[in-house]
């Protein structure tokens, strides 16, 4: 559509700052209640830290624009780790109305490979430093 051309930046930003805040959320609690939730999860503390600190520093860098296709990439993979312990060893379903689905966890896996794809976008340090081409 015309009235949305030259926008791409825009959405660009869009998509970087709402994938990061979410990831910043989730890694949080990880770093500061990693033996529970690893206790929940049925892994060690130890690897639920290391994940919560790729969560984290790779939503940063999301949301700042700085090196975001490494934190996208990030993301991605901890995403297709999601999947796979949802859909073949916790045996959870697409959608349910009882629990949260994986549908979720897709959606973050196709935003973070269209930002892997696509670049930071112009409103980003990346361009700002000139850091990513």
């Amino acid at each position: 559509m015309l009235i949305f051309e030259g926008l791409e930046s825009y959405g660009l930003l869009v998509l970087r700052i709402f994938l990061g805040i979410i990831f910043v959320y989730h890694g949080i609690p990880k770093l500061r209640m990693s033996g529970a939730m690893g206790k929940g999860m049925g892994f060690p503390s130890g690897s639920v830290f290391i994940l919560g600190l790729v969560e984290f520093l790779s939503g940063l860098a999301l949301i700042l624009g700085l090196y975001a296709e490494i934190g996208a990439l990030l993301v991605g993979l901890v995403m297709l780790g999601a999947l796979w312990h949802k859909i073949f060893k916790w045996n959870i379903p697409f959608s349910a109305m009882d629990k949260m689905g994986w549908e979720f966890d897709l959606i973050l896996l196709g935003v973070a490979v269209a930002i892997l794809l696509l670049g930071s976008g112009a409103f980003s340090l990346d361009a700002l430093f000139g850091v990513w081409p």
